[in-house]
């Protein structure tokens, strides 16, 4: 499955994701779990949807529609290390949501750049 996704999507290396924050026409998308966002931290200005509620954010016919995802933007989501968010951004990618797109190794590598975090982090 994850190759499968990797085929479709675009995998954004560590060092570029960097430059996305802040960016208007960006929308960083943080799949992981709450208690990973307290342990770990959060990019600043990334908007946090639970990976089991994805489906039902983007779809607008659904009655948990999120308009965040109605932008005109690109999307580039992101988890711990990867892997949720390759299949994500391809599911996102398969229900319409374009340009969609990943960050390689997640918030692990974003980390180990040194990308700038916020809230949480122990």
């Amino acid at each position: 499955m994850l190759a499968e996704a990797n085929a479709v999507i675009e995998t954004i290396p560590t060092a570029e994701a960097l430059d996305l924050v802040g960016r208007e026409d960006v929308v960083l998308v943080d799949l992981r779990d709450p208690r990973e966002l307290e342990r770990e931290g959060r990019i600043p200005g990334a908007f946090h949807c639970p990976r089991g509620m994805l489906e039902f954010w983007i779809d607008p016919a659904s009655p948990y529609h999120k308009p965040v995802f109605a932008q005109d933007k690109r999307y580039v989501f992101f988890c711990a290390g990867g892997m949720r968010s390759a299949l994500a951004a391809k599911t996102a990618h398969d229900m319409g949501l374009k340009p969609v797109a990943h960050i390689e190794g997640g918030f692990g590598a974003w980390k180990k750049a040194g990308g700038l975090t916020g809230e949480g982090g122990k």
